[in-house]
């Protein structure tokens, strides 16, 4: 950070502005300039990601589609192509390289940068932001934002102040200054729930959040507590690190028409299956633990999994136990609009060796 102390960390935190529909645009002259949705369609489904054309009629990622073809009658939608986003991404990946080894991926558009120690050895992790942006510019012809403070919270937060392609500094000496104005919705790890809490107690910004003590805070939100605390004042000493513990592998699909049949259930599951295999094999890991995740039509949600004895990557191995939970589906009869599988307990390839799929 320039001016300040050797010892003081420099994190960039980067996020592609609107990134599956900026691909979408970017590939599809046709789309640019429109209100674009990735995912959905206008009779079901969920929004992945929405242009700036379309968040300007309030069109966000996570909304139904049904929803957000009410707010934007004119909404394109788009089926995402997550092998073309995963490349893009990788690419994206290779440019952060050239700086450090240090990087935290948060999903396939946003990552966490520890440049405090560059490979470059350049001084000023402004410059390197700059740099970074213009070479996925280069290579991509997509734009990201970027955001540059001494931890990850404040990075995090400053690179959504100026999107899109943006980039925006909290310094050391003005971080208790911003964050006291910042309203309390735009705190990084407060979501709309606890914000709208919040706000019920008259705590609108930081400077509210921060006349409140650490006991307050801790009766009223028990661990959580602690975090806003800490946050409110700048501090957070997480560090950045370059290989994160993947939890679970999956996939799931939303159905045009509901699923009413067994049959039908186990008829679906296969490309399910061969989609969980492909990622699982790909990542070079092996699971124990296999999740059928089930949304009824009235969006009630319901999970089965079973563990099993050695972990497994197998189509076959999946499509069995995958079948062996759908035995347990309740509400008979049903209605399903999606189902989901996926592998958890995740080792890696090399620890299981060739091991073979057995049930308990």
């Amino acid at each position: 950070m320039e001016g300040e102390k050797k010892a003081m960390r420099k994190i960039i935190h980067i996020d592609m502005d609107a990134f599956f529909a900026s691909v979408e645009q970017r590939d599809n002259p046709e789309l640019r300039g429109k209100p674009v949705a990735v995912g959905g369609n206008k009779q079901r489904g969920v929004v992945a990601a929405a242009s700036y054309e379309a968040r300007a009629f309030g069109v966000f990622s996570a909304m139904p589609s049904v929803t957000a073809a009410r707010k934007c009658p004119d909404l394109i939608f788009v089926r995402p192509r997550f092998e073309v986003y995963k490349e893009v991404s990788r690419q994206i990946h290779q440019i952060f390289e050239e700086y450090t080894d240090l990087i935290e991926p948060l999903s396939l558009d946003e990552a966490y940068l520890d440049v405090t120690e560059n490979k470059k050895g350049m001084p000023y992790a402004k410059d390197i932001a700059l740099e970074i942006k213009e070479k996925i510019f280069q290579k991509t012809r997509l734009t990201a934002s970027a955001g540059i403070s001494y931890n990850k919270f404040l990075a995090k937060t400053a690179s959504d102040v100026k999107k899109p392609n943006g980039l925006y500094i909290i310094y050391p000496h003005k971080a208790e200054a911003f964050l006291e104005q910042l309203p309390v919705k735009k705190f990084y790890g407060i979501g709309k729930v606890t914000a709208e809490k919040l706000n019920g107690m008259g705590i609108f910004t930081g400077k509210d959040l921060k006349s409140y003590s650490r006991e307050h805070l801790h009766r009223w939100f028990g661990k959580s507590g602690e975090f806003y605390y800490r946050i409110v004042r700048g501090e957070d000493e997480r560090q950045v690190h370059a290989h994160r513990t993947r939890k679970s592998i999956g996939a799931e699909r939303t159905y045009a028409e509901n699923i009413e049949t067994k049959e039908a259930v186990y008829e679906a599951l296969v490309p399910l299956a061969q989609e969980v295999s492909r990622r699982t094999q790909k990542s070079r890991l092996k699971g124990k633990t296999l999740t059928l995740k089930i949304k009824f039509h009235d969006f009630e949600i319901a999970s089965r999994s079973k563990t099993f004895v050695q972990a497994f990557d197998d189509e076959a191995g999946i499509l069995l136990g995958a079948k062996e939970l759908a035995q347990q589906i309740p509400r008979q009869p049903f209605s399903i609009r999606l189902l989901g599988l996926s592998l958890h307990n995740l080792s890696d390839e090399a620890q299981e060796g060739q091991l073979r799929l057995e049930l308990t």
